[in-house]
Order: C-alpha cells, then sequence, then structure tokens
C-alpha cells in the first residue's frame, strides 16, 4: 500500500492551506488552535489514503516513538475486533451502515487518538488525516449555520464565501480522485477503516482472527502489540 505512490500528496498540503485561509477570513475565530485536542478523542473513520500519510509519518519518527504509539493502536484494534467480529475478515468498513458506524464509534467515543500526546499535542501533526485539517469550519446548509464541533459554543457571524466552498467541494473531488487511484494501483479492497487501522504496519491486519480456546483474542494486531513492547 504505500509503495503504490513514492511521494506524498499535495493534497493535504492544499487542505491545510485553506483552512488557514477560510480562519483568517472568519477574523481567526475558530478554536481550533495548538493546544485543543477535543477532536483528538473518540472514533472516527479516516481513508487509505490517511492511512499512507500515517505510515509515511510513523516511518519517520524515533524507533522508542513509533512503537509507543503503534502499541497504542495494536491494543485499540484488538478491542475493536472483540467488539466487531467481522472486522476479522475485513477491516474495511465501506459497506457499513452509519448506524452500525455510529453504534462502534460511540462505544469507544472516549478513545484517545494513538498520535495524541500527554501534553495535549500531536505526534504526528504534519502527517495527519484530511479530516483534521479541515475540522472545525462550521457547517452551512446554505440556509443555518452550525458549529462543527462541541468546542464551538459559537458560530463566526461570517461565513466563508462561496469561494471557499466551492474549492472545499474541489477539495473533496480530488480527495476521491487519489482514493480510487490508490485503492486500483494497490488492489486495495476498501477505502475507508477505523482510525486505529491507520497506524498499524501490516496491511494484513484484515485476517485478524478473535476466539482462541482459551477465550483471548488471537489476532495479528495482538502478536504486533506483544512485538512491540
Amino acid at each position: 500500500m504505500s509503495g503504490a505512490f513514492p511521494f506524498p500528496s499535495t493534497l493535504f498540503d492544499k487542505t491545510a492551506r485553506w483552512f488557514e485561509r477560510v480562519n483568517v477570513s472568519l477574523l481567526e475565530s475558530l478554536p481550533c488552535t495548538q493546544g485543543c485536542s477535543d477532536c483528538c478523542i473518540g472514533l472516527f473513520p479516516v481513508t487509505i489514503l490517511d492511512r499512507r500519510e500515517i505510515q509515511r509519518g510513523l516511518r519517520s519518527l524515533a524507533d522508542e516513538h513509533r512503537k509507543r504509539i503503534e502499541q497504542t493502536a495494536a491494543e485499540q484494534v484488538v478491542a475493536l475486533t472483540v467488539a466487531a467480529p467481522q472486522l476479522s475478515t475485513n477491516r474495511f468498513i465501506d459497506q457499513w451502515t452509519e448506524k452500525d458506524i455510529d453504534r462502534v464509534s460511540e462505544r469507544f467515543e472516549a478513545w484517545r487518538c494513538p498520535a495524541l500526546e500527554t501534553d495535549g499535542t500531536c505526534g504526528l501533526y504534519e502527517f495527519r488525516p484530511l479530516v483534521c485539517r479541515s475540522m472545525g469550519v462550521p457547517q452551512d446548509d446554505g440556509v443555518l449555520v452550525s458549529g462543527a464541533c462541541a468546542v464551538q459554543t459559537a458560530v463566526p457571524l461570517i461565513r466563508p464565501s462561496k469561494v471557499f466552498r466551492e474549492e472545499e467541494n474541489h477539495l473533496a473531488g480530488m480527495e476521491a480522485v487519489e482514493i480510487e487511484a490508490l485503492r486500483l494501483r494497490a488492489g486495495i479492497m476498501g477505502e475507508e477503516l477505523f482510525l486505529p487501522y491507520a497506524f498499524i504496519g501490516n496491511p494484513e491486519v484484515r485476517e485478524l482472527r478473535v476466539g482462541s480456546s482459551s477465550g483471548e483474542a488471537t489476532t495479528a494486531a495482538a502478536r504486533h502489540a506483544h512485538s512491540i513492547r
């Protein structure tokens, strides 16, 4: 998977710059600043494009730091597989219903992102997923504007301009194209997966097996968790 595109996608930088420009247009009123980690708590889906970027970031870390992040992710994957046995044969959630995704996400809503440091900073900030780069811009359906997160107790009075919304749609289109290209080139069976799986280096984590004769989870992720202790 990581070898499908040897160079980082410019989409990640473009998305970050889009957010920065939107924030400036809103008089820098968005609460998404260094030190806020509210959106780093909880379980949510990411894409194979995000996974490739996270893997690139992990390779840039010192061994001890990388192993600590991978350890947390591996333990979370084990818990996910026990909670949702279908992940033992297919880690991708493209075909899941929104209800099923929400059910699992709510069960683990207190989980910290594996890359979230104890001081509230991101251990992989330069390699964070696209959703982490764009989160915080108020939702606008053309009629009502609503806060993007629980921290946003006040919605900026200035709405992002139509130009920014058009650029947002363009970025979403770019993401869809890049995801499909990566999926086809690497022969990947899906596009979306829960966040912890993006930190697991072994792409065969989809072959997790749950339930040994002793009732313990015996999985590729579990073996990975043991190997990096």
